[in-house]
């Protein structure tokens, strides 16, 4: 979820990523399993499968969740039969959304994505309708509760081949780097003991969109709850941007 860097922003994602852990172990697990299957059960081995238990670490799945989905992909059966698809399209008030999708029928997913689209106020477009605002960017996360200082981070971020450190403040920062140098600069930064909490490679808006009002902002949430909420999507990128002053008024509303 796009927005400004501050705490209300921050602990308002937080929240809203624990109301739906549920759901986002579900698409974490599905992840892992077919990574598995397709490259194997040894993650040092496996690049995609590593990322998988990243980004299902990043939102506190389990050891034993993971572990369980591992020896489900390993073991074969009909997870891996998915494919991965690109959608793109609008939301209210010109947002521009990138949804990548894990599904075993497309036929279906589509047609369920722009219903959902389309009754958010936006429209599901075609291939390279919204792509061109976003970019494609590795990102490690810092844990917060590390008590590396800002200009240590920096020098092992850098020293590790990084592009950028971003300060997102309240102790929150963020590493990013080309997506074809993460294992090197993941290998870099564990070497260098930086107190990284996992990564994963996003799209990251290039152009954003400030929502104005409280109005405008539940209207573009809501679209994007009910795409998250999509089985098949596994995860959901746009380039709004909302303030604290309306994180604060929406958080109060949950």
């Amino acid at each position: 979820m796009a927005g400004h860097s501050h705490s209300a922003n921050i602990k308002f994602r937080k929240d809203r990523v624990d109301s739906k852990r549920a759901k986002v172990f579900s698409k974490a697990s599905r992840l892992i399993t077919v990574a598995a299957k397709l490259g194997g059960p040894d993650p040092d081995a496996n690049a995609r499968l590593r990322l998988a238990i990243d980004k299902a670490r990043m939102v506190s799945m389990p050891k034993d969740n993971i572990e369980r989905a591992i020896k489900k992909g390993a073991g074969g059966g009909d997870d891996g039969d998915y494919e991965e698809i690109l959608y793109e399209g609008y939301g209210p008030c010109g947002v521009a959304i990138m949804l990548e999708a894990m599904t075993d029928n497309r036929n279906r997913t589509a047609p369920e994505l722009r219903k959902l689209f389309e009754k958010g106020g936006g429209n599901l477009g075609t291939t390279g309708a919204v792509a061109w605002m976003f970019g494609r960017k590795a990102v490690f996360a810092v844990d917060p509760e590390a008590s590396a200082e800002e200009d240590a981070l920096m020098e092992m971020a850098l020293e590790a081949g990084a592009e950028d450190l971003l300060s997102l403040g309240e102790g929150n920062f963020e590493i990013r780097c080309e997506p074809s140098d993460f294992e090197s600069v993941r290998k870099a930064l564990d070497d260098a003991g930086a107190p990284i909490q996992g990564g994963e490679v996003r799209y990251i808006a290039s152009n954003e969109v400030a929502l104005e009002s409280v109005d405008d902002a539940r209207k573009v949430l809501k679209l994007m709850d009910a795409l998250e909420d999509h089985d098949d999507v596994q995860n959901a990128f746009a380039n709004y941007t909302i303030s604290d002053e309306i994180a604060t008024q929406l958080a109060g509303e949950q």
